[in-house]
């Protein structure tokens, strides 16, 4: 893809308006980013070219009017950087994002663009501010804008509705979590392809976890294990680690020891390719324990 449009633009507009590349970095980026992006060398994140926008007192629509990258890459980047701080559970940054684009239009002309900046507001109302009743009103409201009874329900939906259910799980509202999970699971079947596939290993995941708690622990590894044979079939990487491990816990409730100790060594080299070394830790130590048993 050809940014250097963008990148000519963003210096003619810098030099017409009297700023230095340091002067346009200043609370955005670095100098050298700048250069690099008037360069052409890369593109802009969502975020920062709609602070460059401002700062050089044009509209980030125009950007898009002149140049040759769609403006549908800035909404995609917005929404990689989106998942990736939930995912990172970095909810602080993922909510300065939201704020920066509720006051970009692009968001208020399409209700799937407006969805995704009221999901994670409601995410981190729910995780940082601790306001639940808040959170489920912003994640109804989200779900609302798309939602149609004659549709097939998209991937975004699927993932509201499992965060619906894993809010009503830490509640403790169990039977709650299952009629989301299991609504989410009826609308997958229909509709196998799924782009992101790792939403049916999460599921799955989380529908074990709540079997679990609920001390259903046949079905919670019966779930597990289609979830393995899932991420097997589809060549997924993430979810093994904990799938093995919920298994393993389940024997372990049930006190079958020896059950449990092979799914906790699978989890545990599992964590241990992923580098993730909080679980390793845990992994080694309970697996010490349990061998004492």
């Amino acid at each position: 893809m050809d940014y250097s449009v963008i990148g000519k633009k963003i210096r003619e507009l810098r030099k017409a308006v009297g700023l230095t590349q340091g002067d346009l970095a200043e609370g955005i980026c670095t100098q050298a980013l700048i250069s690099r992006i008037e360069k052409g060398d890369i593109y802009p994140s969502a975020t920062a070219l709609y602070q460059i926008s401002n700062k050089l007192g044009v509209d980030v629509n125009y950007f898009f009017e002149i140049g040759t990258t769609p403006r549908l890459d800035y909404l995609r980047e917005v929404e990689k950087q989106l998942t990736k701080l939930r995912v990172d559970q970095r909810f602080e940054e993922m909510m300065e994002i939201v704020k920066t684009e509720e006051k970009n239009p692009l968001f208020y002309k399409d209700n799937e663009k407006l969805q995704l900046l009221y999901w994670h507001k409601s995410i981190y109302l729910f995780e940082i501010e601790k306001d639940s009743p808040a959170a489920f009103s912003m994640l109804q409201k989200a779900y609302k804008l798309t939602c149609h009874q004659k549709k097939a329900m998209t991937e975004r939906e699927m993932e509201i509705l499992t965060t619906f259910g894993t809010w009503e799980s830490l509640l403790n509202n169990h039977q709650k979590a299952l009629e989301y999970y299991k609504m989410v699971e009826n609308a997958i079947k229909p509709a196998e392809q799924l782009h992101d596939k790792s939403i049916k290993t999460r599921l799955f995941f989380n529908t074990a976890r709540v079997l679990t708690r609920l001390r259903d622990f046949e079905s919670s590894t019966d779930y597990c294990l289609r979830a393995i044979d899932w991420c097997i079939e589809e060549e997924l990487l993430w979810g093994f680690g904990e799938l093995y491990y919920q298994v393993g816990y389940n024997y372990e409730l049930k006190e079958e020891y020896e059950q449990a100790i092979p799914y906790m060594k699978k989890a545990l080299v599992m964590f241990e390719l992923l580098g993730n070394t909080i679980n390793t830790s845990f992994l080694q130590e309970k697996l010490e324990a349990l061998s004492g048993t």
